[in-house]
């Protein structure tokens, strides 16, 4: 036990003693023109890009579920016998 407690405080100090670029990445420390904020950014455009693709899915149902009601609608007028009203042309 002794032993696991004292490699945990030899830890705790090297990882304070290190320099502080080590605690930041490249990305959060400044260096905007790394391979690793490039990738951070396809990262954040590839899951915007997914929601937007569902989004627009949500959307397309619900556009198609309106149109299908209104044909409906007007295909039970037209069984019904009523007759649509007349257009106003000017």
């Amino acid at each position: 036990m002794k032993t696991i407690r004292r490699c945990a405080i030899l830890a705790t100090v090297a990882f304070a003693a290190a320099p502080q670029p080590l605690w930041a990445c490249a990305a959060c420390f400044g260096k905007s023109d790394s391979g690793l904020a490039k990738g951070m950014n396809w990262g954040i455009l590839s899951l915007l890009a997914v929601v937007v693709f569902v989004l627009s899915g949500f959307a397309a149902f619900f556009i198609y579920l309106a149109r299908r009601a209104a044909h409906m609608s007007r295909a039970a007028g037209a069984a019904s016998g009523a007759l649509p009203e007349p257009s106003k042309q000017v």
